[in-house]
């Protein structure tokens, strides 16, 4: 059985792969900005849980968990980066607070999350690293451009993180959901900036509505989508990146037809930089 750690254990897609890790006698260091609302899900208290106040924008709260978690199941095998948040807004309008804020959370708590695991993932040369992106992350759109710029930036680190520990054994692997229907939608979750400008309600307008809209009513199963992260971690050779939901998968085959058609339209001009 191996050891998870979990960021954002609590509540939406982290605590669905907490309680799928834990049925299948995995052991699981679930961390949370309040681990009670973690122990809240497991009045029986299991003895493969251990929850830690963690917030991944404090590393020495990462560093305080991990070592808790050794004391407690002597390694950890799968780390998975899900903590994070939403943001809503036409680039121009959202805030430089807002922004940093976002990428605190989602891009250098992630970084802060790697320094405090990976010391024990390459000593024992094995692991993986599993980080929770999203299909904006491949493909973005208006109204949500700072929230997937977050989620391109968690792209390049985990194709880099993939060729640095790949020799030592480690393995990695982003993994990009479609809408789930958890509370992702609602104020717990994301921060919607003002629609200060009105040039940009024909661009970023629908999409904003779209969202408001879909709170709730989101395609993808998140227990469904829990069980294959953890079926991604007891296979031999696990992708580098993995969809989730036909939303995702549709989104990431219209980038690639359109990348594909502008590089061929284009291939005479990239290649007249040649010397």
């Amino acid at each position: 059985m191996s050891v998870w750690f979990v960021t954002g254990a609590s509540r939406g897609l982290g605590a669905e792969i907490t309680r799928e890790a834990l049925d299948r006698g995995h052991r699981v260091i679930a961390t949370a900005r309040d681990a009670s609302a973690v122990l809240r899900a497991y009045p029986n208290a299991p003895d493969g849980l251990l929850a830690v106040d963690a917030d991944v924008t404090e590393p020495e709260q990462l560093t305080a968990a991990v070592e808790a978690g050794l004391a407690r199941f002597g390694r950890i095998d799968i780390v998975a980066n899900n903590a994070g948040h939403g943001l809503v807004g036409a680039i121009e309008e959202t805030s430089d607070q807002a922004a940093r804020a976002l990428f605190d959370v989602n891009v250098f708590g992630v970084l802060n999350t790697l320094r405090a695991t990976l010391p024990t993932l390459r000593a024992q040369r094995c692991g993986h690293v599993l980080n929770i992106g999203s299909v904006g992350g491949f493909a973005t759109a208006p109204a949500v451009g700072l929230y997937g710029a977050s989620k391109f930036a968690l792209e390049g680190i985990s194709e880099a993180l993939h060729g640095e520990l790949a020799p030592l054994g480690v393995r990695v692997t982003i993994v990009e959901p479609g809408g789930l229907r958890t509370d992702f939608l609602n104020g717990s979750s994301i921060r919607v900036e003002p629609a200060a400008i009105e040039d940009y309600a024909a661009g970023a307008g629908p999409v904003r509505a779209a969202l408001a809209h879909n709170d709730g009513r989101q395609p993808g199963d998140p227990v469904k989508a829990a069980r294959a992260v953890v079926d991604l971690t007891e296979v031999a050779e696990p992708p580098l990146r993995l969809q989730l939901g036909a939303d995702a998968v549709e989104r990431v085959e219209a980038k690639l037809d359109l990348v594909r058609r502008e590089l061929d339209q284009w291939r005479h001009v990239a290649l007249s930089t040649v010397i």
